[in-house]
C-alpha cells in the first residue's frame, strides 16, 4: 500500500467562481442547508467580531505548542487558501502572532482557522487580517517537531479535508465538502429568499409560527387538535 507523503502539495481546490459565490452568504445559512453539519465547535472565535473570510482549506497538523509546519504550509500555500490548523486545542502556547500573520496576507492566504492559540491580538486586530481560534497566550512555540500538511485533519470537532471550503464570520466557523458547494449554494439562495420573505410577514403582523401547534403535538405538550 503506497502512503502518502508527509506534505500533500496538489490537492483539489473548490472554483474560484463558487468561492465568491459562497462569500454572500452567513456560515449559518450554509450549515442549515448542510444539514446542519460542518459548524466547529464555538471554542473557535473569531479573534475580533468583525472578521470574516472565504476560501479553500490548506490543513496543517502539529504537535501542541509547535508551528514548524505552519511554516511550511505559509511557504506552499495558494492565494486564497485558508489555513486551517489542527493544534490539538492546546492553549499553552501560542502557534503564530503578527509576524507570520504578515507573511500569510504577503503570500495571499485568505485567513487562518487555527484549534489553537495565537498571541500579538492588538496587532492582528490593526491589521484586520482574519484570524479565528481557541484564544490567545502570550507564551512562544518551539519549531522542532514534525507533523503533516495537506491530508484530513479534526478541528472544533469536524473533519476537513485540504481543498474544502471554509466560511466564517463573528458566529463561527463552516467547513463544506467540496463536492458538496455548488449544490449547496443554491439551496442556500432559496434560504436567504424564504427568510427574507418571513421577515417581511412578521414585519407585518404575521408572527405566528405556522408549524408550532404540530410539534408541539407530536412532542407530547399538546394533545390531538388542542392548540396554544
Amino acid at each position: 500500500m503506497n502512503q502518502l507523503p508527509d506534505i500533500v502539495r496538489n490537492f483539489e481546490r473548490v472554483p474560484s467562481d463558487l468561492v465568491r459565490r459562497a462569500a454572500a452568504f452567513q456560515p449559518a445559512i450554509l450549515a442549515d442547508v448542510a444539514g446542519r453539519r460542518g459548524a466547529l465547535h464555538g471554542r473557535i472565535q473569531a479573534l475580533r467580531h468583525r472578521m470574516k473570510l472565504v476560501g479553500n482549506a490548506l490543513t496543517v497538523e502539529v504537535r501542541p505548542g509547535d508551528n514548524l509546519m505552519i511554516h511550511a504550509a505559509i511557504a506552499l500555500a495558494k492565494p486564497g487558501d485558508v489555513l486551517v490548523i489542527d493544534g490539538k486545542g492546546d492553549q499553552s502556547a501560542a502557534l503564530m502572532g503578527t509576524i507570520m500573520m504578515n507573511a500569510c496576507r504577503q503570500v495571499g492566504i485568505a485567513g487562518v482557522v487555527i484549534d489553537g492559540a495565537v498571541r500579538d491580538s492588538v496587532e492582528i486586530d490593526e491589521m484586520d487580517f482574519p484570524v479565528f481560534s481557541v484564544g490567545t497566550n502570550p507564551n512562544g512555540p518551539t519549531k522542532l517537531a514534525s507533523g503533516r500538511i495537506g491530508h484530513p485533519v479534526s478541528v472544533g470537532g469536524v473533519a476537513v479535508r485540504a481543498g474544502d471550503l471554509v466560511v466564517a464570520d463573528a458566529d463561527g466557523v463552516v467547513v463544506v465538502e467540496r463536492e458538496r458547494v455548488e449544490a449547496l449554494l443554491q439551496a442556500a439562495k432559496q434560504k436567504v429568499e424564504d427568510e427574507a420573505a418571513r421577515i417581511e410577514a412578521i414585519k407585518k403582523g404575521d408572527t405566528a409560527a405556522k408549524w408550532l401547534d404540530s410539534a408541539l403535538r407530536k412532542a407530547g405538550v399538546l394533545k390531538e387538535n388542542e392548540t396554544l
